[in-house]
């Protein structure tokens, strides 16, 4: 079974040494993202509220291209600068899955994150 690398426009290209997804076999595998915009590579951080969505729509976009969606999504894992952040970013998530289909998640407060954003989100889903 071989890799598949995913990668789109839409969705930040990667600041490093990996790609923004891999697919092997029926497991999507999504690296962490944060409030880049794909088009400009601008951060989108006047708000933990716009980091989010802007988050959630780059994983969207990722699911999209390798042909899946949230509904796919087994598992996230979520990564806060601060737990104070909590309720914000998890009702933003949530908004964006089917009630009852929800993935397993842990979500883990960090000193720093990339670019010093304040939420970074990555995914596994399986087909």
């Amino acid at each position: 079974m071989e890799k598949k690398i995913i990668n789109t426009s839409k969705s930040p290209a990667p600041i490093g040494p990996y790609n923004q997804a891999i697919l092997k076999g029926n497991t999507l595998y999504i690296s962490g993202q944060i409030a880049l915009d794909g088009e400009s590579m601008k951060l989108n951080n006047k708000s933990i509220s716009d980091e989010t969505h802007q988050v959630m729509k780059n994983l969207k976009n990722i699911l999209e291209e390798a042909k899946m969606s949230f509904n796919d999504v087994v598992k996230s894992s979520i990564f806060l600068s601060d737990m104070s952040l909590f309720n914000e970013v998890n009702e933003i998530y949530g908004s964006y899955l089917t009630p009852g289909n929800e993935p397993a998640r842990e979500t883990i407060a960090v000193k720093t994150l990339p670019m010093n954003v304040n939420v970074e989100i990555s995914m596994i889903a399986i087909i």
